[in-house]
């Protein structure tokens, strides 16, 4: 299945996936960039590679070998590679998305991968915001309904399972867009999450399995608050305007590594979203 593995969302993140912003604009295909539109106003591409750059220039500082995707004009949306294909512990698994807007971008991933996927989702939709891998062999794949559906998370949670995994679907609002705007793992044992919206059984499901939560207001979590990437080793990245989380991030003892990412917020994605793991390494004891 070629070189690609990612057992967990929190270790050392060796390389990683992301595509520059040259097309991108934002489309009213969310309820964040729905609300940023109606503020008037678009995002200029100085701007957008400039703080691409920085997310970039964070990667590279924690350790990662970054991948550029060349982006096509008619996929705006192609910068945020986290969606239309996961890696997993047995390679990628290609999705299948859900808005019209996107569905082209399972063409440029099929080259750029050169068709070395482990599965390709073919039952519902299934897009990788909603996909978390919480540690080796335990995973929780969001499901809206919209962007990831009932037939689609249930199909990738078969072949998790068949390999022995424990695989828990979660429900939740379709408003939300992806899991990862409620939910993202920060480092081993410790997720960041609107522990105001999550259902209080799946709070206590984590708890079980040595997963704590800080929590994220509602107003942060719907600028992007919750949408970090762990880098493993104690560090993480998490947008620069996200500075009360930052805050409580390191009071944690975590490395924080926070590149300006307004202008991708505003249009629903945050550092989680903007890049596509594609080799983690576990620690060992």
């Amino acid at each position: 299945m070629g070189e690609w593995r990612v057992a967990s969302e929190t270790g050392r993140l060796a390389d990683v996936l992301v595509c520059p912003p040259d097309h991108y604009r934002w489309l009213p295909t969310n309820t964040i960039a729905r609300r940023t539109l109606a503020g008037g106003g678009a995002p200029d591409l100085q701007g957008l590679q400039a703080q691409h750059a920085e997310l970039v220039a964070a990667l590279e500082q924690g350790g990662a070998r970054v991948h550029a995707l060349p982006p096509e004009p008619h996929l705006p949306y192609m910068v945020y590679t986290r969606d239309s294909v996961v890696v997993t512990h047995q390679g990628p698994v290609l999705c299948q998305l859900q808005r019209p807007e996107r569905r082209g971008e399972y063409a440029p991933l099929l080259d750029w991968h050169q068709g070395r996927f482990w599965r390709k989702s073919s039952a519902g939709t299934l897009e990788g915001g909603d996909i978390h891998i919480l540690r080796p062999g335990l995973a929780v794949i969001g499901v809206s309904g919209g962007r990831t559906d009932a037939a689609g998370a249930g199909q990738l949670a078969a072949w998790l399972r068949a390999a022995g995994w424990e695989v828990r679907l979660e429900p939740f609002e379709e408003h939300f867009l992806h899991l990862d705007v409620l939910f993202c793992m920060a480092a081993p044992g410790l997720a960041v999450a609107c522990t105001a919206v999550l259902e209080e059984d799946f709070l206590g499901w984590l708890r079980a399995r040595g997963i704590r939560c800080l929590p994220v207001p509602y107003r942060a979590t719907m600028q992007l608050g919750c949408n970090i990437l762990s880098l493993g080793g104690d560090r993480v990245i998490s947008a620069q305007g996200s500075q009360d989380l930052n805050a409580a991030l390191r009071a944690e003892g975590l490395t924080v590594l926070d590149p300006a990412l307004s202008l991708f917020t505003a249009g629903g994605g945050g550092p989680h979203c903007l890049t596509c793991p594609l080799s983690r390494l576990e620690e060992t004891s």
